[in-house]
């Protein structure tokens, strides 16, 4: 049984939630039908930006949190795979008495999502899938050069190279090209960075992904968001999520890198309350 960390904790200071052998930390903001948010690798709350919650608290209660040993959670202990991040996401809407949500889970997030909405469909209302891939060997992997650049700038220790370095490969060049942009993409992922350790881990769990066999059978309304000029995910990872899904609609915006909710914010919110809302209306 999950129990508050902190009982006393008000839910605006973002208390932590004992789950499944951890420490969750979460926090709760808007009104309106609950909206789970599922961060990527290496990232955590912080990293939706502003712009995009704020767009997104407009019509729906956002409940996000920082994946086992991420973020302001507990440090993580062990091996990770999706499967077994989504059921830290199960044990947490257990224990904040929520039977059924809308959930957006972005890149390996959008993988745990996938778990989570194949193992638990009846406590799932809506799913939108971003920037993302079913993995296995139908699926394209990330550009090996991509992946050496990367790797380079992890490895070399110099923190401000590996933001650069992974702010560049995450957003369109013309995205990049601004100052202002990085400065604020920066200010997010200096606070609490996830240490080598767990990117490490995080990456075998990415990669031991495989839902292509089972995502037929998942009868749940779903939306799939991609960037035309996603580097990481190529977009042909989004077009065969959404072919595979029953009814998926592939939302597919040009111009636009991996992180498709930190250049366009206004316009992916749109889609996501759009998409909850239409759940609503059945």
């Amino acid at each position: 049984m999950a129990e508050l960390a902190d009982a006393s904790t008000s839910v605006s200071r973002v208390p932590r939630l004992s789950v499944a052998g951890t420490e969750l930390h979460y926090e709760r903001r808007g009104a309106g039908e609950p909206l789970l948010l599922i961060q990527g690798l290496g990232a955590n709350s912080l990293h939706w930006g502003e712009p995009f919650l704020a767009e997104l608290e407009r019509d729906l209660e956002l409940v996000l949190y920082d994946q086992r040993g991420s973020g302001r959670s507990a440090p993580l202990t062990g091996d990770l795979d999706t499967a077994g991040l989504a059921a830290d996401a199960l044990a947490l809407l257990d224990a904040l008495g929520l039977e059924r949500v809308h959930v957006l889970g972005i890149s390996m997030g959008g993988m745990v999502a996938q778990e989570l909405a194949l193992a638990h469909t009846a406590r799932v209302r809506s799913l939108t899938l971003g920037c993302t891939s079913c993995g296995g060997t139908q699926s394209r992997a990330t550009d090996q050069e991509v992946v050496r650049t990367l790797t380079a700038a992890v490895l070399s220790g110099d923190r401000e190279r590996m933001l650069r370095t992974g702010f560049e490969l995450v957003v369109s060049d013309a995205f990049a090209a601004v100052p202002s942009n990085y400065e604020a993409f920066a200010a997010a992922a200096r606070q609490h960075p996830a240490d080598v350790g767990l990117l490490m881990a995080q990456q075998v769990a990415l990669v031991g992904h495989d839902t292509y066999a089972r995502l037929r059978g998942l009868q749940v309304p779903t939306l799939v968001i991609h960037g035309a000029a996603d580097r990481m995910l190529a977009a042909v990872n989004g077009d065969l999520v959404a072919s595979l899904i029953p009814g998926a609609r592939l939302e597919l915006l040009d111009g636009v890198g991996h992180l498709f909710f930190w250049e366009q914010p206004h316009r992916s919110a749109q889609l996501v309350r759009e998409h909850a809302a239409a759940q609503r209306a059945r």
